[in-house]
């Protein structure tokens, strides 16, 4: 069996959540920016949840999977990240190529943290299962819903970036788990 191509999976992870970003983008524009930080964080929280009671229970009533859900983490995730750089504002500043390139910026660096702690542990999350992931992403985003109720402040834990930043990677290996996956089932 070849070696997985970690760098080439989580690109074209990558490529699928900027395409839905940039579509989106299309249709509302960057409506998003009017967004506080705490907001986006309660976004990333419906969607885990969401992914959990799939995963927890066989009744589906929408007719979505999972992996749309992890791709609004990676979204949700970015735009916090540059909510976090530029502020909130009361109306939409950006233009959509603006929005795409501040977005690259973000995801980018996701990738290069991600590197940096693949290489160190080896690349675990590859023997992970997608529901462990999945509550992973749950921890993070509550431990940003305590930092955010703290008015960002932490005494020794990272900070609101870090986890945003952490829920982007975890949400990409889940999306790069389960497309391995739909490809053995093949």
């Amino acid at each position: 069996m070849p070696k997985k191509d970690t760098k080439t999976q989580f690109h074209g992870v990558l490529a699928q959540c900027r395409k839905l970003f940039v579509d989106k983008m299309k249709d509302y524009g960057p409506a998003w920016r009017i967004l506080r930080t705490p907001s986006i964080t309660d976004q990333i929280f419906i969607k885990v949840k969401r992914i959990r009671t799939l995963q927890m229970t066989a009744e589906q009533l929408v007719d979505e999977g999972i992996e749309p859900e992890f791709i609004g983490i990676v979204n949700y995730a970015a735009m916090g990240l540059i909510q976090l750089q530029l502020g909130v504002v009361d109306q939409p500043d950006l233009t959509a190529e603006e929005a795409t390139a501040l977005y690259d910026k973000v995801t980018s660096e996701a990738y290069e943290l991600m590197t940096r702690k693949n290489h160190d542990y080896d690349e675990a999350w590859r023997d992970m299962r997608v529901s462990s992931i999945t509550d992973l992403i749950m921890s993070k985003v509550l431990r940003t819903k305590s930092i955010e109720d703290h008015g960002g402040k932490t005494l020794v834990s990272e900070g609101l970036d870090a986890n945003y930043y952490d829920m982007i990677n975890y949400a990409v290996f889940a999306l790069i788990l389960l497309s391995e996956k739909n490809e053995n089932e093949k």
